[in-house]
């Protein structure tokens, strides 16, 4: 086994989760994640923890949601599923961490399935999903073959990219981070433009008073459950204005590309993009939160150093900014607080590394991607 799936399983259960003995861990595996799962769960064994392990197969999702097609002649809306699987809600109710050791066979697994029938199964398993955040949940991926080719790079050279990405020294990058986290949390608006051919193409403020930052470093420490992670996020509303999202992605195993949101009163209300437009209009249906803002998140991890279409790695690069649509996460509101509430999270990417700079109570904290703590920064341009 090579070294670095080892260290990758370490940093897993020891940085990021935090496991320690008698904790029940819940660990999902995906198909050609195999190698890091026998990593994860011998360094589970060796700390005394509880490991049940399951199958987190896209190809086996996949045969089940068109066998609901086929149960249904095509026609599937929510009551076709259990609103409250029991069983499966249990097991996360009852466990103390979640792992997610993803790396599937094919990143588009499911493209063949309608997506009225995605959205129907997602609305209907809210309450596993809850249950499940509930835990102390991390999600990371085992470089793959398919995940290589979807990032447009040779496997060894996908591989040194992840590694890069999630062999950091974690302690140094938190603290950079608490610079970005404490200019968030002592602020009330925040104003991102950025320009193209000479003219704004992005120009948009959002609320962010009584909000609390999450220094994302990659740990349920610091309330960070991605690894790598590597961003620092809050959660916004009252937006107002433009914005243009230039990084391509994959939404709803759709490749969507150059999308353009208005914002008016809090609310999308006017969109489109170049491709994949589809696929934006059936997020923003979800349901009535899916056109209100959850996420503001400033990528930070300069480890990860170019665009490879997976959004665990593209929304924590350096140089970026991205916003999501939909549900706002709890770590970032006041106790007693909601917050924007919706079935889906889906997050869209800005390249701010150039012609590009984000106000804080009208002050530049970031311009053409160097905050103003680096060198380099330029307070005004």
């Amino acid at each position: 086994m090579d070294e670095r799936v080892r260290e990758h399983a370490e940093v897993l259960v020891d940085w990021s989760a935090r496991i320690e003995a008698g904790d029940d861990v819940v660990v999902s595996v995906a198909e050609d994640a195999h190698e890091l799962g026998v990593a994860v769960a011998e360094a589970l064994g060796e700390r005394g923890a509880n490991a049940t392990m399951m199958y987190g197969s896209a190809e086996l999702s996949r045969a089940y949601l068109k066998g609901v097609e086929a149960g249904t002649d095509g026609d599937v809306d929510a009551d076709d599923f259990d609103s409250d699987p029991a069983v499966e809600r249990a097991m996360f109710e009852a466990a103390d961490a979640y792992l997610r050791v993803g790396g599937g066979r094919n990143t588009t697994a499911v493209a063949d399935v309608d997506r009225p029938t995605r959205q129907a199964y997602a609305k209907a398993r809210q309450g596993v999903r809850e249950a499940r955040m509930d835990t102390d949940w991390v999600s990371t991926v085992h470089p793959t073959r398919s995940l290589a080719q979807q990032a447009g790079m040779a496997y060894e050279e996908y591989q040194e990219f992840v590694y890069d990405a999630v062999l950091r020294d974690w302690e140094s990058l938190a603290d950079e981070m608490a610079e970005m986290k404490s200019v968030l949390d002592a602020g009330d608006e925040v104003r991102i433009v950025t320009e193209r051919d000479g003219a704004p193409d992005t120009d948009v403020t959002m609320s962010i008073a009584g909000r609390t930052a999450v220094n994302s470093a990659a740990s349920v420490a610091y309330d960070s459950h991605n690894l790598p992670s590597g961003e620092v996020f809050t959660a916004p509303y009252d937006t107002e204005g433009e914005v243009f999202f230039d990084v391509p992605m994959t939404i709803d195993a759709t490749r969507v590309r150059n999308v353009h949101l208005a914002f008016e009163g809090g609310e999308v209300v006017d969109f489109s993009a170049e491709s994949g437009e589809e696929a934006v209009a059936d997020v923003l249906d979800t349901d009535d939160g899916a056109r209100r803002l959850g996420e503001l998140g400033i990528g930070m991890n300069r480890g990860i150093d170019r665009f490879t279409d997976s959004i665990l790695f593209d929304e924590k690069m350096g140089d970026t900014v991205h916003l999501a649509v939909g549900r706002a996460y709890d770590a970032c509101l006041p106790e007693g607080e909601s917050g924007n509430d919706s079935a889906v999270h889906v997050d869209m990417i800005s390249d701010v590394s150039e012609r590009s700079r984000m106000e804080v109570d009208g002050e530049v904290v970031q311009r053409n991607g160097t905050f103003r703590w680096e060198d380099g920064f330029e307070a005004e341009n």
